[in-house]
């Protein structure tokens, strides 16, 4: 009896096709996998083809300036913010005084909006004031024996002067005896020679004598009075040195403390601190004009022109953005921070508005649309 192929057997109920057929399907299957691959390959390379040409500086359009003002650069430059108008206080520097520190007895607040004039800091002057007493009453006793030699010289002087009269007188009168030599004897004659000589000898060595104490007593007058008047110099000093320890505003500004290397630490000085003299320890800014100090590196200079509009923005404070303008560059380059072929210019931006937040020695960002991009704009217009 007939049985179809596959029943009642293991065989597979697909009919039996022939074996040139199962070759051929098994090319396909290797023809179609080999062209996928090919497919994927060719895409890999037109991706990477692409990047490539869309790199800075290689489209076409680029190159020929064809780009409109909406693809333009923003430059990012950082800085810290700085006070236009702005006056440094130091600490007294003392004349004809070797003072080693200064102490402080009272001191402003930061951040307190004063006016010229008002008191900024005051130091110990005790040590000022008590010299100026002292030296105050040492000038007044150097003084007095001044005044107590020059009434001696005048006495002598007058005492001189009345001697060298006498002495004149008696020269007279010898004189005048000897006119009558011929009327006396021989023994009256030579006595009144010998009187005439002991006048004319006495008046000679008073005159001598009067010049000789005349600039004794002027030197010795003149050493009391350079004692004296060092004494009143020391004096003065003391009374300008008191004064100095009161420092009062120059302009009207807010008060911005310094940081500085103080008692081991750094930091801010507070009353009862020791400043050395000439540190400068606070300043007094006016806030209601601001600028923008920036480093610029080499490969950004040629991006910035004076006179470019920028913005300012505060990190602090990032809801604060003020409008700002390029106002100098500084000519001179200095050296880079890692290299010295790279060269770093200071520039300044000055900064339009003002608000109570705005203060020195802030960290800013400044956005400024770049010089290239603004000249590809107007070569494709």
């Amino acid at each position: 009896m007939y049985s179809p192929p596959g029943e009642g057997h293991g065989h597979s109920s697909e009919p039996d096709k022939p074996v040139s057929f199962r070759r051929e399907r098994g090319s396909d299957r290797w023809r179609r996998t080999i062209f996928s691959a090919f497919v994927l390959v060719t895409a890999l390379v037109g991706l990477i083809t692409g990047c490539k040409s869309r790199a800075p500086g290689s489209d076409p359009r680029l190159r020929s300036g064809l780009v409109s003002s909406n693809a333009s650069t923003t430059l990012r430059l950082k800085g810290e913010t700085a006070a236009v108008r702005a006056r440094s206080i130091q600490a007294p520097l003392l004349a004809g005084a070797q003072v080693g520190t200064l102490t402080i007895t009272r001191l402003v607040h930061s951040g307190t909006r004063v006016k010229q004039g008002d008191l900024l800091v005051e130091f110990d002057r005790q040590a000022q004031l008590r010299d100026f007493v002292d030296k105050q009453a040492e000038s007044k006793d150097e003084n007095g024996k001044v005044l107590e030699e020059q009434a001696k010289e005048a006495a002598a002087l007058a005492k001189d002067q009345t001697e060298i009269k006498q002495a004149e007188s008696s020269l007279s009168k010898a004189k005048l005896e000897m006119q009558k030599v011929e009327l006396l004897s021989a023994i009256d004659a030579e006595k009144a020679k010998e009187d005439l000589d002991e006048a004319q000898a006495t008046l000679a060595q008073l005159k001598e004598t009067y010049d000789l104490k005349r600039k004794a007593a002027q030197a010795s007058i003149r050493i009391l009075e350079i004692q004296r008047d060092r004494t009143q110099e020391t004096m003065l000093h003391a009374q300008a040195n008191a004064a100095l320890m009161q420092i009062h505003s120059p302009i009207d500004g807010i008060v911005v403390f310094n940081t500085i290397w103080k008692q081991g630490n750094m930091g801010e000085v507070q009353e009862g601190d020791q400043v050395r003299p000439g540190v400068s320890f606070l300043q007094v800014v006016d806030p209601s004009v601001m600028e923008v100090a920036v480093p610029v590196n080499q490969e950004d200079l040629l991006d910035l022109r004076v006179g470019q509009k920028a913005q300012v923005r505060l990190e602090a404070y990032p809801d604060l953005t003020f409008e700002g303008q390029l106002e100098s560059i500084d000519p001179m380059g200095q050296r880079g921070d890692f290299s010295a072929k790279l060269r770093k210019f200071a520039a300044t931006f000055s900064i339009q508005g003002n608000d109570p937040r705005l203060m020195p020695d802030l960290s800013a960002a400044v956005d400024v649309k770049s010089v290239s991009s603004s000249n590809n704009a107007s070569v494709s217009r």
